[in-house]
């Protein structure tokens, strides 16, 4: 077997080998970092902060109203218990009174805002909290098949590796070191094939000579323009 057919399979190998491992790096992104997902959970999770705010402002409202309705009491009490006879103070205690129940209708009605806003941030955090869940559920069917395929692949690679090894076991360190050094090169792709008397990978228009020399069994032939090994096949 000739150095230029040996590099050309393991051209083969190592671009199938690099296809896999780029599969399995969109594989790991996609399970671990799903956009969908993220979004769903913050949404979630700023749909939990707006409820609670609401709950907390209502809470504080609903604490208004009773301290003002409990002042109205006490007020009403000095009014109407007998204890207060000067008429000037019963006129004060009077519009005390009707201040009081003002400002309470007041209160009653920032209450039922409060109630409104927690109502609608329930629903909202309903909504937030099923999507979750469905993105959850498609996201755990999805990643199964992913997890799957992994699998696949994974097999696949070691399937790859021993290949691998067996092409190795034919070729030259020192024309390894060549193909090595000329696919950090070349983006992967250390050795091409000739197609339509061009390079396949530049497009460069070779001569008979030089597709002559690619023939040769006896030395590798770089391709004058991209520098990569070219296989005659």
């Amino acid at each position: 077997m000739s150095a230029a057919l040996g590099l050309y399979r393991l051209q083969q190998v190592d671009s199938q080998i690099d296809q896999i491992q780029a599969r399995l790096k969109v594989i790991q992104q996609t399970i671990e970092n799903d956009v969908e997902l993220k979004a769903s959970t913050e949404r979630f999770s700023e749909s939990d902060r707006k409820l609670k705010d609401a709950e907390r402002t209502l809470k504080q409202a609903e604490a208004e109203f009773e301290k003002q309705r409990i002042k109205i009491e006490q007020t009403e009490a000095s009014l109407y218990g007998g204890h207060v006879h000067n008429p000037k103070e019963l006129q004060d205690l009077q519009k005390d009174v009707a201040s009081l129940k003002r400002h309470l209708q007041t209160l009653e009605e920032r209450e039922l805002e409060a109630m409104i806003v927690v109502e609608s941030a329930e629903k909202e955090l309903l909504s937030a909290k099923t999507g979750l869940e469905d993105v959850r559920a498609n996201l755990g069917i999805q990643n199964r098949y992913l997890t799957s395929e992994s699998e696949s692949l994974h097999k696949e690679l070691e399937r790859l590796d021993s290949e691998r090894k067996a092409v190795m076991s034919d070729l030259a360190s020192q024309v390894v070191t060549v193909y090595d050094l000329l696919r950090q090169q070349r983006r992967g792709i250390a050795v091409t094939t000739i197609s339509d008397s061009s390079c396949a990978a530049c497009g460069t228009t070779l001569t008979p000579s030089q597709q002559q020399s690619a023939r040769s069994t006896s030395q590798l032939f770089n391709c004058p323009t991209c520098g990569r090994i070219l296989y005659a096949n």
